[in-house]
């Protein structure tokens, strides 16, 4: 890619991001659309409909910028939670290695890679080829490679004291939000998951579990709560509630034109029905439904139960010692807080589970072979050689500057990026059926998932697609993995840096956009439709901006050396990103389960990855410069940095896996002063029965009415 491409691309991107930064200041502020840009506003009633025309509505302006900035971290991290403040603390992390290494990659490295004379580029400063900015162009055996190689040295220790920094200081936050789980004590942290009940001939389940807890745990034990096969009684109240609230909704409005409709097909034909009728005896009828299904649950249970226990001490020790001799029977593991327990998979036998895990791994391994098709598709687009040898009848368009600067420089990373917005959806659907007991455990795996995926077929497919692929072996043969990648990676800077503008500048644009939900809500008021009926304000989808993320760090972190002028564009992503991301998080995602943090340890280790990597290709690009001196002191890069990693993992881990015992025991002697205790050892009696187990009445509808169906012992 020439110079003059980098720079389309950057231009149709910057105007792309200063069109939805204008949008969005202009439509934010229309009454209709407050459910789009402010929804968790709306949901805490802070922010409601309605208001006066006037002409400021109609300007753009920045004062959002402001209130995303003026929070301190004390006051997001108690307003958002402790999994979004990791979440910005990833991005702050990423500026700080970034605004470091871009320093000295562009005071030092560039002008070293410019001055060389190693390629044989006579074009002017606009037609330049990229790689005349890369470690490409630097002479083979020049004394210069020295200064790559300390700037290798400075980068890891730079970026290994800001990774211990973080994990320090989110550890600490960890625990301090542990400390401070107030107003009251949280069922989740006096409560676990047991699996594998043996429930002998002529029992029940329910007896069975009550029997084992006080005879081998009589002092802590509180109560139990058996799990029954409700997942087909689930859809019925899902429709059930929906539907009384659309009747609710109808009701209120009190609008007679709007309550006629046709009981056809899509309400276009058939007779005209009153729509309050026609719902209140569909309602009718699922009550009835509900009630006959909710009352031949009691024989179905399920081999788990949540066993409660009367300290958070008390229940970690029954999960981490074995309960039987038999380790196939009564396994433990933690229960995840009430509002986050994923019902589906407590019917899956183990058998089933462990099935469906190697269906998973095939599944994701299936898929991860197919996009090699969209990545062939995308590399052919960068090198117009070739398709010009696919398609010789456009050849004399491909040749026009204007088009091979926009295909070159803009539509690759366009629809690769179109592509790959199919995979976090598609992962979350899989994890799903791994037999993972909550909705948080469910994204943390499909997190991990995407993050590899992507760093498999956005930086090493594309890699190996451009220049050696038919090296693929090469992993069959590590000793030649350095020189392989040290000739492959270098050549594909160009595509990486148009796609840090394509993919991240207007991707992070978008997100402040929300263009897809501003339609939808547009539609929905044009025809008609209820949007307030059920709106519910959404959850930052961490399984999809957690990976993109730690792809652009890979991407920083690997062409530091090899093509620094791609950190200045990474810069202004994660720039925009912080500042859009903490506007996100205060006005539109509501967060929907706490871990707890326990997202970083993956972003740890992904970045470890990352600067082992960067050295791999350090030993081959300077074993292939001429300069093996360089390339044998480099050797002892990758090994200080895993025995660095080594050093977290023993220091940090454990405190993202389990809280301590002093920790559990100092809070359950401060729960001892607390006088409401006993009434939150009531609540934890009914804290996880199954929601499609509560009684229904609709017709005369109270929460102090909707009492268990099946009370736990």
């Amino acid at each position: 890619m020439i110079l003059s491409a980098l720079i389309t691309s950057v231009g149709i991107n910057f105007g792309l991001c200063l069109l939805f930064f204008t949008l969005y200041s202009i439509l934010r502020k229309q009454p209709g659309n407050i459910t789009v840009y402010a929804p968790r506003l709306v949901a805490e009633g802070k922010a409601k409909e309605g208001g006066h025309f006037n002409l400021e509505r109609l300007l753009p302006t920045a004062g959002w910028v402001r209130k995303a900035w003026e929070p301190s971290e004390e006051d997001f991290l108690s307003s958002s939670g402790l999994d979004a403040f990791v979440f910005m603390r990833i991005i702050i992390f990423s500026l700080k290695v970034f605004a470091i290494g871009g320093i000295i990659g562009m005071s030092v490295l560039l002008p070293i890679n410019y001055m060389g004379s190693q390629l044989t580029d006579d074009s002017d400063f606009q037609h330049k080829s990229l790689d005349s900015f890369s470690i490409s162009n630097v002479n083979n055996g020049s004394n210069r490679l020295w200064i790559h190689f300390c700037a290798a040295y400075v980068f890891t220790g730079v970026v290994c004291y800001l990774l211990y920094y973080e994990y320090g200081y989110i550890s600490s936050k960890r625990i301090a939000c542990f400390y401070s789980s107030e107003p009251q004590p949280q069922p989740h942290q006096f409560t676990l998951v047991v699996r594998g009940i043996p429930v002998p001939p002529g029992s029940t389940c329910n007896d069975t579990v009550e029997q084992f807890f006080r005879e081998y745990h009589p002092s802590t034990y509180l109560c139990h709560s058996v799990v029954r096969r409700s997942h087909k009684l689930q859809s019925l109240v899902n429709d059930a509630d929906k539907l009384y609230k659309r009747l609710t909704h109808l009701k209120h409005k009190n609008d007679a034109p709007k309550r006629q409709r046709r009981d056809g097909c899509l309400g276009l034909f058939g007779r005209k029905v009153d729509v309050v009728d026609h719902y209140e005896r569909r309602l009718g009828d699922l009550e009835d439904n509900l009630r006959v299904e909710q009352s031949s649950l009691a024989t179905k249970e399920v081999g788990a139960a949540f066993v409660s226990f009367k300290t958070r001490f008390g229940a970690a020790i029954a999960l981490h010692i074995q309960e039987s001799v038999n380790p196939t029977e009564w396994i433990t593991e933690k229960a995840p807080h009430p509002h986050d327990v994923y019902w589906p998979f407590f019917t899956v036998s183990f058998v089933k589970r462990w099935i469906s895990r190697l269906v998973v791994f095939v599944a994701c391994t299936s898929l991860t072979i197919l996009f090699l098709i969209p990545v062939a598709i995308v590399q052919g687009l960068t090198h117009l050689d070739q398709l010009e040898t696919w398609f010789p009848f456009l050849k004399g368009i491909l040749r026009l500057s204007v088009v091979s600067q926009v295909i070159t420089g803009y539509l690759p990373s366009l629809i690769l990026q179109m592509f790959l917005s199919c995979v976090p959806p598609t992962m979350i659907m899989l994890s799903s059926l791994q037999g993972y007991l909550s909705c948080s455990q469910i994204q943390k795996s499909a997190c991990t998932k995407v993050l590899w995926f992507t760093i498999w077929n956005i930086f090493f497919a594309n890699v190996l697609s451009g220049s050696a692929l038919y090296r693929v072996n090469i992993f069959l043969e590590p000793k030649e993995i350095p020189r392989v990648l040290g000739e492959a990676v270098p050549s594909q800077a160009s595509f990486f840096i148009a796609y840090v503008v394509t993919s991240g500048w207007t991707t992070i644009a978008s997100e402040l956009f929300q263009l897809t939900k501003l339609l939808s809500n547009f539609l929905s008021r044009i025809f008609g439709k209820n949007g307030d009926v059920d709106f519910e304000p959404p959850s930052i989808p961490y399984h999809s901006e957690i990976p993109r993320i730690r792809l652009f760090g890979l991407l920083g972190v690997t062409y530091f050396i090899l093509a620094p002028l791609i950190l200045p564009f990474l810069l202004v992503y994660f720039c925009l990103g912080y500042i859009i991301f903490r506007n996100q998080l205060l006005k539109v995602y509501v967060p929907k389960f706490e871990t707890g943090g326990e997202f970083w340890p993956t972003v740890h280790n992904s970045t470890i990855f990352s600067l082992v990597l960067m050295h791999i290709i350090a030993i081959g690009i300077f074993g292939l410069k001429k300069l093996p001196l360089a390339s044998g002191l480099t050797l002892p890069l990758p090994i200080l940095t895993l025995l660095f990693n080594e050093y977290c993992q023993n220091r940090f881990y454990p405190i993202f896996k389990d809280y301590p015992a002093e920790s559990l025991i100092k809070k359950d002697r401060a729960d001892q002063n607390q006088h409401n205790m006993s009434e939150f050892y009531d609540k934890l009696a009914s804290a996880y029965n199954d929601p499609a187990l509560i009684p229904v009445q609709y017709s005369e509808r109270s929460d102090s009415n909707r009492s268990p169906l099946l009370h736990s012992s």
